[in-house]
């Protein structure tokens, strides 16, 4: 079957923000992010060859884990004025790519992201994650992996795909008890605190042991440290509140299994009107002359 890119739109938005210089057009409006949003999503495209790319939006924010613990990811920071800016423009540019923008007001992307790739994976297709989002790893599977971006203190690495073993090897955990894991070790960008002193390790050899946060939460009088065996059961409740919010919503409605057309016309109205001028050059060449990429 086809090969599927479901690409996480504001981690890659932040890369490309951060991963290129301040660059403007003439009266000031930033399109450094643009730039390099656009040169990614066509590396990744010619690397991948993916039968049709899905990029998928926040608009505000998961309710129903919101309902459940208000201070959900309540202390990131605002997103840059800079990049604020050119979000828009990169919605338009990603459309006009020929490229499905996928979003929900009240629901969070990362859930629209998972539930389509779980049932593209259903469908037969292999699908690749683009993200560096940890939470991901609990949807890897035979057909769904994780596409990693280069990272920031060594992108000679490049990117690289993560799997069911490499889930393994990373975590210490397999996909299946990623959620649980989370819940146990917290996670700092979502803002969900974890078993106070349990890190990755400790939380890891209680999963291999007991299988699932349930296991561990049933065998807390085995525990070891011992230190660790009051505070499971004490925190119990809360433990299992983590776990619901570490895990996914595979129950929401998904776009349809097909690939768009390019709007060339558009994107080069608007590469235009944003001055990008090296990547307007590329992009006449891309659309006229395809068989060189």
């Amino acid at each position: 079957m086809a090969k599927w890119l479901l690409v996480d739109g504001f981690n890659l938005a932040f890369r490309a923000f951060f991963g290129m210089p301040e660059l403007t057009r003439t009266d000031g409006f930033p399109t450094g992010a643009l730039h390099g949003w656009v040169k990614s999503l066509w590396r990744l495209a010619d690397d991948q060859k993916p039968v049709a790319t899905l990029v998928f939006f926040d608009l505000g924010g998961s309710q129903d884990r919101l309902a459940l613990h208000p201070e959900y990811k309540a202390q990131r920071e605002e997103t840059p004025e800079a990049l604020e800016k050119q979000i828009p423009y990169i919605k338009l540019l990603t459309r006009a790519m020929g490229l499905v923008g996928v979003e929900q007001d009240g629901v969070e992307s990362d859930d629209l992201l998972a539930a389509q790739a779980v049932a593209l994976a259903k469908a037969g297709h292999e699908v690749l994650v683009v993200s560096a989002d940890k939470d991901f790893a609990q949807i890897v599977d035979d057909r769904v992996k994780l596409l990693l971006p280069p990272p920031t203190a060594n992108p000679r690495l490049g990117w690289r795909v993560l799997d069911a073993a490499g889930v393994v090897e990373k975590f210490g955990v397999g996909p299946h008890q990623i959620a649980d894991y989370l819940a146990l070790v917290g996670d700092s960008a979502d803002n969900i605190p974890g078993l106070a002193g349990v890190g990755p390790k400790t939380a890891s050899k209680w999963l291999q042991e007991h299988g699932s946060l349930e296991g561990v939460i049933a065998h807390a009088a085995e525990l070891k440290p011992d230190r660790f065996r009051e505070k499971v059961v004490a925190d119990a409740d809360r433990l299992r509140l983590n776990r619901q919010l570490t895990t996914f919503n595979l129950g929401l409605p998904t776009v349809a299994a097909e690939s768009t057309a390019p709007r060339v016309d558009e994107l080069l109205t608007l590469l235009e009107e944003l001055e990008m001028k090296s990547t307007l050059i590329e992009a006449r060449k891309r659309y006229t002359q395809p068989e060189l990429f």
